[in-house]
């Protein structure tokens, strides 16, 4: 099941790069307050990335039958992503429902790590949301998945139009939550709830 690319981060191509990056800026990577960024960067990108090398799908490898056919909603899951398009980060809160079918349900813990995984790569926050939704609609078999994602764009914050605070909210929707918009009012309900 696992599709897991073989290749790891390259610290020492990571150094070199971020070692030209401040050089082309007008920097000098030696001076005292430098001289260990891009060893610090590196290691900072390998962990920012490691979703790179793993794959979401293998959290589900391990199910329980419950009976349990009603929704099931984790809320308010924090993540950390990087813009592929700027390289700057992105963040903000997940939440990830649900309808069992026959009643098998995961492990809540792995809706968490699902959203997780998907984000420490380069990504866009609308793939994120249907990566998930994607794997979850897979590997559990459910009645529906339904994903919001609601984040703020440091490309949007730092530079361009320079906007702190816009939030970016998007949603996917799968199964019965495609056409059944009671369903899917019932999950924001949820999502509003304190």
């Amino acid at each position: 099941m696992t599709n897991q690319k073989n290749t790891q981060v390259d610290i020492d191509k990571i150094e070199q790069a971020v070692k030209m990056i401040l050089e082309a800026v007008g920097e000098n990577p030696n001076r005292e307050g430098l001289l260990d960024t891009p060893k610090r960067v590196a290691k900072m990108y390998s962990e920012m990335f490691e979703g790179l090398h793993k794959d979401p799908r293998d959290y589900f490898e391990t199910v329980f039958h419950e009976g349990h056919n009603e929704v099931v909603l984790v809320k308010d899951i924090p993540f950390y992503s990087m813009c592929e398009h700027h390289l700057v980060p992105f963040y903000g809160k997940a939440h990830v429902a649900y309808i069992p079918q026959n009643g098998v349900v995961a492990g809540l813990s792995k809706l968490a790590r699902t959203v997780e995984t998907v984000a420490r790569r380069p990504q866009l926050q609308e793939r994120i949301t249907e990566t998930v939704a994607a794997t979850i609609m897979e590997m559990l078999n459910p009645a529906g998945v339904y994903v919001v994602i609601e984040a703020e764009h440091m490309c949007m914050t730092m530079r361009g139009i320079k906007k702190p605070g816009a939030k970016t909210i998007t949603s996917a929707a799968k199964g019965i939550y495609e056409n059944d918009s009671v369903k899917r009012n019932e999950i924001l309900s949820f999502i509003q709830m304190p």
